[in-house]
């Protein structure tokens, strides 16, 4: 049986599933890129207990992918920008769309697409290499250790 944590590992990509991992955060990740900030939008995007939503953000606030902001005095209501490390996340979440899209494809076909809000075109993530500059396929990369 595989370990709760990744603790002990020696890797970026352990550590970054410690912040988003859990299917939930991921997703609410996801709707705040689609523009939800607020407890209720969050709510009307996903199928998950208030509860659930509730441990959620709490912890995407102390691990510095959102911040929770005030924005009603009476009663006292959040919203949930995403920080800039959150932001980050866009690349991560639009790779896991393409990858989606074409490996488990939806009958009638994505339900949401990327788009460049510069000129609507549909976005990709690509690999480049940071030597030369060139695109590099899947089949072109090697993890290496590096210590």
């Amino acid at each position: 049986m595989l370990p709760r944590t990744y603790e002990g590992q020696d890797c970026s990509l352990a550590r970054s599933l410690e912040v988003i991992g859990e299917r939930w955060n991921l997703l609410i990740v996801r709707s705040a890129l689609l523009g939800a900030c607020r407890y209720d939008e969050f709510l009307r995007q996903m199928p998950i207990s208030r509860n659930v939503l509730a441990d959620r953000l709490g912890r995407l606030v102390d691990l510095g992918v959102m911040r929770r902001v005030v924005y009603q005095e009476k009663p006292v209501r959040h919203e949930y920008p995403l920080t800039p490390m959150g932001r980050e996340l866009t690349v991560a979440v639009v790779a896991l769309m393409q990858w989606g899209d074409r490996n488990l494809p939806a009958e009638l076909g994505p339900s949401r697409q990327a788009q460049h809000t510069g000129c609507d075109g549909g976005v990709r993530v690509r690999l480049g290499c940071a030597s030369c500059g060139r695109d590099v396929h899947e089949d072109e990369v090697a993890v290496r250790r590096t210590r």
